[in-house]
């Protein structure tokens, strides 16, 4: 018998349509020859093909087209389960700062998916690697207290288990955020571009999480008429004398 609420879906449902979004703006760059395959050694003979940075990938149609569709839609489905999360913790968490912050930080992050999506690195390089810096920093961070938050909760007993592997996936995040730009400046940049990629599949792997708990969870909508809602009051009222 299905127990579970529909929204565990949500987060793995997230993380694998944009990993696959992301990978479509891939293999779209490498068929029209824009970059080079994540499986060469090095740049084209002739220097006409990019190392495959996300970004570069990106940059050129069509696949320029897909990769602004997936970061935008990423960064709305991301802020929607952000909030279920910030309410799911709610009346939960004692230090509902931690909460707040972690909230508004990611929301912040997701607007640096937009910038990312929307501003072609060749086009508008400081906006878009400023969005680049929103989201790889403030995702970073959104990781890490959330890894701290669910030991911190422990929803269900659960806490422990899920949280000791949250922190693994916020550790290795961090490990290709502090290593990618160390291999730039070293112009290894296909073993950075690879760390990129690396990067970005752990943070939907830690956003894809985020089942385990929203399956003990029912979130719904509700909206009121305000001339039903005082009619109700002044019955309310009217019994009570």
């Amino acid at each position: 018998m299905w127990n579970c609420s529909p929204w565990a879906l949500l987060p793995p449902v997230y993380s694998v349509c944009t990993a696959a979004g992301l990978w479509a703006v891939y293999f779209v760059a490498v068929n029209d020859e824009q970059i080079v395959p994540l499986s060469s050694q090095g740049r084209r003979v002739n220097g006409s093909w990019y190392p495959p940075y996300i970004s570069v990938a990106g940059n050129f149609p069509p696949a320029s087209c897909i990769f602004s569709e997936v970061m935008n839609l990423a960064a709305f489905v991301g802020l929607i389960i952000a909030v279920l999360r910030y309410l799911q913790l709610k009346h939960t968490i004692v230090k509902p700062w931690l909460n707040i912050g972690s909230l508004v930080g990611f929301a912040i992050g997701c607007f640096g998916m937009t910038l990312v999506g929307n501003f072609q690195v060749f086009t508008d390089k400081m906006i878009h690697e400023l969005g680049t810096l929103m989201t790889f920093g403030l995702g970073t961070l959104f990781c890490w207290v959330q890894s701290f938050i669910t030991l911190k909760v422990n929803l269900r007993n659960e806490g422990r288990k899920v949280g000791i592997g949250r922190f693994l996936l916020s550790g290795a995040v961090t490990v290709c955020m502090i290593v990618r730009p160390v291999l730039m400046m070293k112009d290894l940049h296909m073993h950075a571009a690879g760390c990129q990629w690396a990067l970005v599949m752990f943070f939907l792997a830690f956003m894809g999480t985020f089942a385990i708990e929203f399956r003990h969870n029912r979130f719904e909508m509700v909206c009121t008429d305000n001339l039903q809602t005082h009619s109700e009051m002044y019955r309310t009222e009217l019994d009570q004398l």
